[in-house]
């Protein structure tokens, strides 16, 4: 017993309590966001025309160079036009030989009048006079729309551009010989030029609104200055941003039943020449402005089986997590519709480590976004 009084207790030391985690938050932001929406659109001319001849022959001659500037009526291609010439010259025969058949009959009627009044020729004679009168009347029309038909075609020999705007290469060869399927070359006006691409209807409405609240703001602007129409910018293939920005020219008739999209054409300024027929590129543009609209960033969120979730820190530093529903997504932020106020912290870094009821150590996020340095632990007595 002795013994056993003189070894000492067992003491167990306090376990002091860990220290709250440290987590990143961020208040709720309220400001105006504007929604961009981005569609895939296809480049062409504003007005474009597949050059083909209206008559067969051998080609000629190619006057233009190949993609270059043309003017409305300028000679692109010339086809041989001895036949056509020849086919003029014959049509103006038939036409002399009609009118002096004509101006016989015409005789013969003032002729033969007189006579069958008096009984010296027949009624018959004079009958036949009168009908090849006629009959010669109506051949003259015919030939007169024959020989304009020829000289149609013998001008058609010179190919014109119908329209100003840039010639492509040829596709067709001096010697070939040609028909009016037969595609010689393109002319396109690329100065301005048009974007092609679809929306959804939903975004078709959304823009549509938006388009008709700012005329409608504009309407009730005292300066009675006119609201800018939507601007476009152009992604090119490589990633740039096309420096001049477009506008919209015209919605399509309807929506497509097999797409539920409908066509949008825009207008850019090209004066450069860089944008071309053919190109692909993406259109953006603002579709909807929200005023007074609360933002998180998109990490603070996290999907709790298709249900939006947030740790919110409220009072004494305790996390409460709160369903929220989300809006559009701005950049690399949310849009909260419901469940946040102004000024509500959100956690976004350290979301695995934090449960409801936790006190945690909020921190601000440091200038390239990471956690703000924490201060010193105090030294140990």
């Amino acid at each position: 017993m002795l013994l056993l009084a003189a070894v000492p207790a067992c003491v167990e030391p306090d376990v002091a309590a860990p220290p709250p985690p440290e987590v990143v938050v961020v208040p709720v932001e309220q400001r105006e966001v504007e929604i961009r929406s981005e569609w895939v659109g296809t480049i062409t001319g504003y007005v474009n025309a597949d050059i083909r001849p209206k008559v067969d022959g051998y080609l000629l001659r190619q006057v233009y160079r190949d993609g270059t500037a043309v003017a409305a009526g300028d000679l692109l291609f010339e086809i041989d036009p001895r036949s056509y010439a020849a086919r003029v010259e014959e049509a103006k025969g038939e036409l002399a030989r009609t009118r002096a058949q004509l101006a016989r009959h015409e005789n013969d009627v003032r002729r033969y009048t007189p006579l069958a009044a008096q009984g010296a020729v027949s009624q018959k004679e004079l009958d036949d006079a009168v009908q090849g009168a006629e009959a010669a009347r109506a051949q003259l029309l015919a030939d007169q729309a024959a020989l304009e038909n020829a000289k149609l075609d013998l001008a058609w020999t010179q190919v014109k551009s119908p329209i100003a705007g840039v010639a492509g290469i040829a596709h067709a060869q001096v010697g070939d010989l040609v028909e009016p399927v037969t595609l010689l070359t393109e002319v396109s006006q690329l100065d301005p030029i048009k974007v092609s691409f679809p929306v959804s209807e939903v975004e078709y409405l959304r823009f549509a609104r938006s388009r008709a609240q700012r005329e409608q703001e504009a309407k009730g602007d005292e300066k009675g200055e006119s609201t800018p129409t939507t601007q476009l910018e152009l992604i090119l293939a490589d990633g740039t941003t096309y420096p001049e920005p477009g506008r919209v020219d015209v919605a399509g008739l309807g929506v497509a039943r097999t797409t539920g999209t409908i066509e949008i054409q825009g207008v850019f300024p090209n004066a450069t020449s860089l944008l071309r027929p053919g190109q692909f590129a993406r259109v953006r543009a603002v579709t909807e402005r929200i005023p007074d609209a609360l933002v998180i960033p998109q990490r603070a969120v996290r999907d709790l089986q298709g249900i939006a979730q947030v740790a919110r820190v409220g009072k004494e530093d305790k996390i409460e997590f709160v369903n929220i529903e989300l809006g559009p997504q701005v950049g690399s932020s949310y849009v909260v519709r419901k469940g946040l106020a102004v000024g509500d912290r959100v956690v976004t870094q350290g979301l695995q480590k934090v449960r409801d009821g936790l006190v945690v150590k909020p921190t601000e996020p440091s200038e390239d976004g990471g956690r703000a340095s924490a201060p010193p632990a105090p030294a140990a007595s």
